[in-house]
């Protein structure tokens, strides 16, 4: 009787708006080839696909062959895990409904999985990070969008379109900032970069006093957190504010949710306590008062370089195997 080998490793990449990256990961989680190339020196996604295949190829070859590979998954903003698609991005140049998942398959001939990047982080946290044996969680990871995963009674819930989780795009202002989504008031335009950076310029134009806010040829988050670490009053206020719309935004989802903890990810989550202090406060004071106190707010501790590699890793292996080369 033949007896098929079972592949020990799979193949995660982690798409984003800056680079791409790929790795070999084996069954314990490690790392153990990594390449990347940069995302944004190819707008047209013939190009991209084309640069991603070869250098998965390049890297299969050079490290054990395709048959020691099981799948492939990827993390990227904007993806739909039950299309296989990057959908409407408003931040990527490949504009509309890519269907990433089934380009890589014909390129690659293996099982290919897409999901978005706070479902991936969602599996790393589970499998590797500080959400392990935990069932019911939330991740929010805020960057360039506020992106969120809802991980409830042990598994990831999608939603019957797979659009589940989106509590950027949940209305905090009635007809207020107009978000990249086409609504107005979402959570997204008030706690995302470009939202901390507007609420920033508006405090400073409804007030005179003194701030070096004015004198930031280029205001971004970081900055503004670096400012608040110098006692300036301005950047405090605009952290603030963002921290209490989060923490607004984040009892509405809790009191729904019921989860054991909030998991942090992104850049802005840099900002530290300028920025968790009132949203833990805000959060407390509009939860449901059942939960109140018992809803950890955590950090994530895995590293930023790694952590959606190994959830696209994760994803890899919960794909169904296939293989043009069996």
């Amino acid at each position: 009787m033949d007896q098929k080998t079972v592949k020990k490793r799979v193949i995660g990449v982690d798409i984003s708006l800056e680079t791409t990256s790929y790795a070999i990961v084996d069954v314990r989680g490690n790392i153990i080839v990594k390449d990347s190339f940069p995302t944004e020196d190819y707008p047209e996604i013939g190009a991209f696909v084309t640069k991603l295949s070869e250098g998965i190829v390049q890297m299969i070859d050079a490290n054990g062959g395709y048959d020691t590979i099981r799948s492939v998954g990827i993390s990227a903003p904007s993806s739909n895990y039950k299309q296989g698609c990057i959908v409407n991005s408003p931040n990527f140049p490949w504009k509309g409904v890519i269907p990433l998942s089934a380009l890589l398959r014909d390129r690659l001939g293996l099982a290919v999985a897409v999901a978005n990047n706070s479902h991936v982080v969602a599996l790393s946290e589970h499998a590797f990070g500080c959400a392990r044996g935990m069932k019911d969680f939330i991740v929010i990871t805020l960057g360039s969008g506020l992106g969120s995963c809802l991980f409830s009674d042990g598994g990831v819930k999608l939603g019957s379109d797979g659009y589940a989780g989106e509590i950027g795009h949940t209305c905090v202002h009635h007809d207020g900032r107009q978000c990249g989504c086409g609504n107005k008031g979402c959570l997204e335009a008030y706690t995302a970069a470009k939202g901390i950076v507007r609420t920033a310029r508006e405090i400073m134009t409804e007030s005179g006093e003194p701030t070096k806010l004015r004198r930031v040829p280029k205001l971004s988050p970081r900055v503004i957190a670096e400012l608040c670490d110098e006692g300036d009053a301005m950047a405090i206020e605009t952290f603030r504010r963002t921290g209490e719309a989060l923490g607004i935004g984040l009892a509405n989802y809790a009191s729904v949710i019921d989860p054991e903890a909030i998991i942090f990810t992104g850049g802005i989550i840099g900002a530290g306590k300028w920025l968790m202090e009132p949203a833990q406060k805000a959060f407390e004071e509009h939860v449901f008062h059942n939960i109140k106190g018992k809803v950890k707010f955590l950090t994530s501790e895995l590293d930023e370089g790694e952590r959606n590699i190994l959830g696209a890793s994760v994803l890899a292996w919960d794909v169904k195997e296939y293989s043009l080369f069996v």
